[in-house]
């Protein structure tokens, strides 16, 4: 019974700050803000990850963030964290841990989970009336 209270809030601040966190995954890679890319993964990452990703991150981190249209951003934003798993992590080791892919599968998973569970409450979603 503890914290069932507030489940609705304790979803509505986990999409929000998986939004904004994942948003400024796309901020880095489109404007180098708040600090650019590290020179040793920019060097390493196929050319079209800043065009393809860094939208993707910013536009869907947005959407997901504030609740508007979250289960069709989320469901990309999922999808996107699937493939750079498996294109930058998975081939190189099986456990997260080691590949240090955990960022990315967590992103993937939270992103699957909020795609289901939709924007709920304090969202632009809620508030149109198609929470």
């Amino acid at each position: 019974m503890f914290m069932q209270a507030y489940t609705n809030q304790t979803y509505a601040l986990l999409r929000i700050f998986t939004g904004l966190t994942f948003l400024f995954h796309g901020t880095q890679k489109l404007f180098a803000f708040p600090i650019p890319i590290p020179p040793p993964i920019a060097e390493q990452m196929p050319p079209f990850v800043v065009p393809v990703a860094g939208p993707i991150e910013l536009i869907g981190g947005l959407l997901v963030a504030v609740g508007l249209f979250t289960r069709w951003a989320a469901f990309l934003c999922s999808g996107l964290m699937a493939a750079a798993y498996w294109m930058a992590h998975g081939t190189q080791a099986f456990f997260p841990i080691v590949n240090q892919g955990d960022l990315a599968i967590m992103y993937c998973f939270a992103f699957l989970f909020i795609s289901a569970q939709g924007s709920g409450v304090w969202s632009v979603d809620e508030a149109r009336g198609a929470a």
